[in-house]
């Protein structure tokens, strides 16, 4: 997909990656950006900054994202873009217990990584459908497609956010419809500031805007899994290749975050 007069949506869009995908759409000539955010005076001045359109919105809320779709297609037409990016990751309560999370964290995240996805597909497929084009680019993580050392509710919902993304994709490309997945590892943001990210950083901590000149260029070709990081692909392929010896390394992983 060409960017180039083309309206998008980018949730989350206040800071961090998202900041950075609504600089660069903006830069790529985007018709509109409509930066979302729960932070309506950060989404404002990013908004303020790239001559786009801010609103306020909770995307674990299906009737928020309701709202930035009907209110985004009666100003602009209709969504082309799609980017479902909000999301949150906490560690786990007890680094050595991975059921430590409350019930209120995976409510919370389970909401908000999966949910708000589903809510987002939910909304704009009619019309997609019916147009036939459109493209829902989901922010999901390397976590999806590995795992998170210290947070398995991060770990989880991301690996069904990942899960719902290729459903999207299987069951909606002979409609036109195209999905992407930006799996990123390590991001300079907020998110990973204060985190021991131990060995995992050897591969590179990348800015928001390095991250967005790769997810243009995938948005380009229509590729499904976009990564920041081409290590991962390989880390995912010795996954697959054999589970049990991927489990042990990624134990002996651990234990050099626990140090």
């Amino acid at each position: 997909m060409k960017l180039r007069d083309k309206v998008i949506v980018v949730t989350g869009g206040a800071s961090g990656i998202g900041r950075g995908f609504c600089e660069r759409f903006q830069q790529e000539g985007a018709k509109a950006v409509v930066v979302v955010d729960k932070n309506e005076s950060g989404a404002k001045a990013v908004a303020d900054a790239i001559s786009g359109t801010a609103m306020a919105a909770d995307v674990g809320r299906e009737e928020d994202v309701v709202r930035v779709v009907r209110d985004t297609e009666a100003r602009f037409g209709p969504i082309d873009l799609f980017c479902s990016n909000a999301g949150i990751g906490r560690m786990d309560a007890d680094f050595n217990n991975a059921a430590s999370a409350s019930n209120e964290l995976w409510t919370l995240e389970w909401q908000v990584n999966v949910m708000a996805h589903v809510y987002a597909a939910r909304a704009l497929l009619p019309g997609m459908i019916a147009r036939g084009s459109g493209y829902f680019l989901n922010t999901v993580s390397a976590a999806g497609l590995l795992t998170q050392i210290g947070s398995a509710v991060y770990s989880a919902t991301k690996h069904a956010a990942q899960g719902f993304a290729e459903n999207l994709a299987i069951a909606h490309r002979d409609h036109g419809v195209r999905v992407s997945v930006f799996c990123p590892q390590v991001i300079d943001t907020a998110m990973t500031k204060g985190i021991n990210l131990g060995p995992v950083a050897a591969d590179g901590v990348m800015t928001p805007a390095e991250a967005a000149a790769i997810v243009v260029d995938g948005l380009d070709r229509e590729t499904f899994m976009i990564l920041s990081h081409p290590q991962v692909r390989t880390y995912l392929q010795r996954k697959v290749d054999d589970y049990d010896r991927w489990i042990g390394g990624m134990a002996r992983l651990r234990r050099s975050f626990a140090q």
